[in-house]
């Protein structure tokens, strides 16, 4: 693993593209956490496990077998696959993390992963007020549509010819025209 210098560090966007939606939660794999923060996967995993009572359940999980198999793509080892299935961990997890390791690194990195999250959730916000609007504007151009139909029938009825009278033939004593 290459080693860069504290002050140089990882575009939000390309933190941004690492978290991924798991059990309907924005999270790092351990792989991505250990390579922003320039660790070992190993290493961020045995500080992790030496130190379980710092995660509690909302900031870390262990994927599941059914998980682990989707994301095994992403993860594998020179030997074609992990020992064990890879932690997810949320944000405040990410932030514990940098805690146990107690790296320089990870300790600036950290401030970068937050906002990277902040971000993402900015962009969530955004896309949801987006939505809303959608479906105002369908809301209402509906509303228009119905009106628009009434009048289309008004000027139907307006731009319809008047069928002549049809007088009798013959003589008749009661006009009324």
């Amino acid at each position: 693993m290459s080693k860069r210098g504290t002050d140089e560090f990882v575009p939000y966007e390309r933190i941004a593209q690492s978290i991924i939606v798991l059990r309907g939660q924005r999270v790092l794999l351990d792989s991505d956490l250990a390579a922003l923060y320039e660790v070992e996967t190993r290493r961020l995993n045995e500080q992790v496990r030496r130190n379980r009572d710092r995660f509690p359940a909302d900031f870390i999980f262990e994927l599941s077998d059914e998980e682990f198999n989707l994301m095994s793509q992403f993860a594998t080892s020179s030997w074609g696959g992990r020992r064990k299935r890879p932690f997810a961990f949320t944000e405040h997890g990410a932030i514990m993390a940098a805690t146990v390791l107690n790296s320089p690194r990870a300790v600036a990195m950290t401030i970068h992963i937050v906002r990277a999250f902040l971000q993402l959730r900015h962009l969530l916000a955004s896309n949801r007020q987006l939505t809303e609007k959608f479906a105002q504007l369908e809301r209402k151009v509906s509303g228009h549509d119905q009106a628009i139909v009434g009048i289309l029938k008004a000027l139907r009825e307006l731009m319809r010819l008047p069928e002549p009278k049809k007088r009798p033939i013959g003589f008749t004593a009661n006009l009324d025209e």
